[in-house]
């Protein structure tokens, strides 16, 4: 089974993130700013890998001053650390049909091992003539263990900021429909 090189659709795709705000909210963002390569092999997984670059300075919570914030040493630092990366050191089916990924996300100078539980959405070949398959994967980080400790006590107990950070990757990867193809065997995001 040959391996078959895919690409990012990015107007299909995202990368974002949640954190707790207040104890009581939420917030969200994304990088607007990322690039990567994906080899998937559907019927042998061991042989997928995948690895993600991310702008960090492309952060975007919908929040200029919030956003220069993020940017800042309190944060990313994005002066010191411009990009955040995900490799993946190991790829396995789970019972369900979806997947695991185990890698190593390095973020504001440390890389520790992160697992992303990954949703295979199937595949399937669009009007345009081309096989498209998808793809959403999520984690749960602690900055802490990433260096990132900026907080602030709130006058009524607790604190201004969560330290779990809820990661979403959401993928859109086609390629070219090769003749006699009916399945993607491998994708390059």
């Amino acid at each position: 089974m040959s391996i078959n090189g895919w690409d990012f659709d990015l107007v299909h795709s995202s990368i974002g993130f949640t954190v707790r705000h207040l104890v009581v909210s939420k917030v969200r963002g994304r990088f607007n700013k990322w690039t990567g390569s994906m080899r998937f092999d559907e019927e042998h997984p061991e042989r997928s890998s995948v690895e993600i670059q991310i702008e960090a300075a492309s952060v975007d919570t919908g929040e200029p001053q919030r956003d220069t914030h993020l940017r800042s040493p309190d944060f990313f630092d994005v002066e010191k650390f411009p990009q955040l990366t995900f490799r993946s050191t190991r790829v396995a089916r789970k019972a369900d049909g979806d997947f695991t990924v185990d890698g190593e996300l390095s973020l504001h100078g440390v890389t520790r091992p992160v697992v992303l539980a990954v949703e295979y959405g199937g595949s399937l070949k669009d009007p345009w003539g081309k096989q498209r398959a998808g793809f959403t994967a999520t984690t749960t980080v602690d900055r802490k263990d990433f260096g990132i400790r900026f907080n602030q006590v709130l006058d009524a107990g607790g604190v201004a900021l969560g330290d779990h950070v809820s990661i979403a990757i959401d993928i859109e990867a086609t390629r070219s429909v090769e003749a006699g193809a009916s399945q993607p065997e491998a994708a390059s995001l």
